[in-house]
């Protein structure tokens, strides 16, 4: 499908489309979607749905905005619809102090359900940067993903990149720690 059409970016900014985005099965819905539009039987077959189970957390993602009927066809009698997102990427409000991020806690629940004897790529670095060296290193990786997502090929298998780099909360010391 081709998305010139398609908004570069979907600022999710009301309690509905937090609530949409913040399901599982609902993040999993538009990762199916991600490359190209499919039916409400292809995205059961996809996700591992019942076609009633998948059709009622489209119809929230329509809702909420985040995903659109693209184009219908006759089969049988019935139009089919097929979906797609409703932009290219999907920006989250911040989260606040304290609060889980939606986007991790989806990407560790697929990294724990991916097959582990399938090839993966997990690590985490401890690093100590300063300011300037903190936004180039953000700056990179966010370029490096666009350059990527621009390649993607929706005839080859799905591909999950997460990264976060942030900046741990102080941890306080224990008695007897050293400096």
């Amino acid at each position: 499908m081709p998305d010139d059409d398609l908004p570069e970016t979907f600022h999710v900014t009301s309690d509905e489309q937090l609530r949409a985005v913040s399901n599982l099965t609902r993040h999993r819905i538009m990762a199916v979607l991600r490359f190209e539009p499919a039916t409400i039987t292809q995205i059961a077959e996809r996700v591992g749905l019942a076609k009633g189970s998948s059709s009622y957390h489209v119809r929230l993602l329509e809702r909420a905005g985040l995903v659109k009927v693209v184009r219908t066809r006759k089969v049988r009698g019935v139009t089919e619809r097929y979906y797609a997102m409703a932009a290219r990427s999907i920006v989250l409000p911040d989260t606040g102090a304290g609060q889980p991020d939606v986007l991790m806690r989806h990407a560790v629940a697929d990294l724990e359900a991916s097959p582990a004897d399938g090839a993966r790529h997990v690590g985490m670095a401890h690093l100590r940067l300063t300011e300037e060296q903190f936004a180039e290193l953000g700056a990179r990786l966010e370029a490096l993903a666009k350059e990527y997502r621009e390649l993607s090929d929706p005839s080859l298998p799905d591909v999950s990149l997460a990264f976060a780099l942030f900046r741990p909360a102080p941890r306080e010391r224990a008695e007897g720690d050293s400096k």
